[in-house]
């Protein structure tokens, strides 16, 4: 049995695939297997694949139809024979000592998974930029060197980065618990992420920056085409995992509130000609959930003034244009409000007085 099996699904990377290749190929740790999955790629990527795979044989090509990230890593997980699971995005890049200090770790503490850090390169910039989401650097405080689950960290669960690229596996511990990608479905890291938490008792942290992850325009959480749609779906699924694992009660404030503060996250970034397609799809969603009686009981009890306001608008608003402006007025009532409070805490504490004109609501 390898150490380490190393999953690349692949789709039209041509750009980027050898520079993560190489940092695969050139582990300290020599003893893994390298399955990459070509997606269906319109560019070269397929023959960079065969190129590199003639000069290692450590490496398998698989050629498929397109089906999306979800069906290419499931794919690779299946034929996987590694005691350990590494999930590699095909247009990033991999510290050359990642796998080594992950297995040395993984096999000293015995861990379902082990988390360690991530660093964002941002292309238009040019630049390597250091972000709590992906550092996790206040989880790695909490826990240090320990061994920890879920229920160690209860105030840390959303704040984890869900990238499988940031974790190195068990692969008995991901075979035992069924645990794989929900397919056609972008954000599907977010449904494993979960899943894998919950399911582990066994969890460590190694605080170093293993991976460099590139941002660019295209990639699909920042093109604002259709698929941001998928979220609204994802976080239906998410809900199933938290349901699944019985911890839905502990949760569902934040639960009920990334339904609302989250999805209107992604319509806000979706481009203007897809807005109406997004607000159809939120709005069905929240129509499950009002009418639900006891369900629409429990969330409105447990989400903000703001987050209800939002979502009694998205049910109700006949447009985009409509809703938007509501939300819009909504908030502006909200910052004049607190600015009032903020004047008059002022006012209170001195002797003369101070205006400040307020912003006008949209018509």
């Amino acid at each position: 049995m390898v150490k380490v099996s190393v999953v690349v699904p692949v789709y039209n990377v041509e750009e980027f695939l050898g520079e993560c290749l190489d940092s695969i190929v050139n582990q300290t740790l020599d003893d893994i297997e390298i399955i990459c999955v070509n997606d269906g790629s319109k560019d070269s990527s397929l023959d960079i694949l065969n190129e590199y795979a003639q000069n290692d044989k450590r490496i398998t090509v698989i050629d498929q139809e397109n089906g999306g990230h979800a069906v290419a890593t499931n794919r690779g997980m299946d034929v996987a024979s590694g005691k350990y699971l590494f999930l590699m995005d095909s247009d990033d890049i991999l510290d050359l000592r990642a796998l080594e200090e992950t297995y040395n770790l993984a096999e000293e503490k015995s861990v379902d998974f082990v988390i360690f850090q991530a660093i964002n390169y941002y292309m238009d910039k040019d630049e390597y930029i250091e972000e709590e989401n992906y550092s996790m650097n206040r989880l790695a405080e909490h826990v240090g060197d320990s061994v920890f689950s879920y229920r160690d960290v209860k105030d840390f669960v959303f704040s984890i980065s869900v990238t499988p690229w940031s974790k190195l596996y068990n692969r008995e511990f991901i075979e035992k618990n069924q645990i794989r990608f929900p397919e056609g479905l972008v954000f599907d890291d977010n449904v494993f992420f979960f899943d894998v938490l919950f399911a582990a008792d066994r969890i460590t942290f190694l605080k170093k920056h293993l991976f460099k992850r590139r941002w660019y325009p295209t990639s699909s959480t920042r093109a604002g085409d259709l698929r941001f749609l998928n979220y609204i779906e994802i976080s239906n699924l998410i809900w199933d995992i938290f349901r699944k694992y019985e911890v839905f009660e502990e949760f569902k404030e934040t639960l009920y509130t990334k339904k609302v503060s989250t999805v209107h996250y992604w319509y806000k970034n979706i481009r203007e000609d897809y807005k109406q397609d997004f607000l159809d799809a939120m709005r069905k969603d929240y129509e499950k959930i009002a009418s639900n009686k006891d369900l629409f009981h429990d969330f409105s009890n447990n989400i903000s003034e703001k987050n209800l306001f939002i979502f009694e608008s998205a049910l109700n608003a006949e447009n985009v244009k409509e809703f938007d402006l509501t939300v819009e007025n909504y908030e502006l009532r909200c910052e004049n409000d607190e600015l009032k409070r903020k004047i008059e805490e002022f006012e209170s504490s001195k002797s003369w007085k101070i205006t400040k004109p307020l912003r006008g609501i949209r018509k």
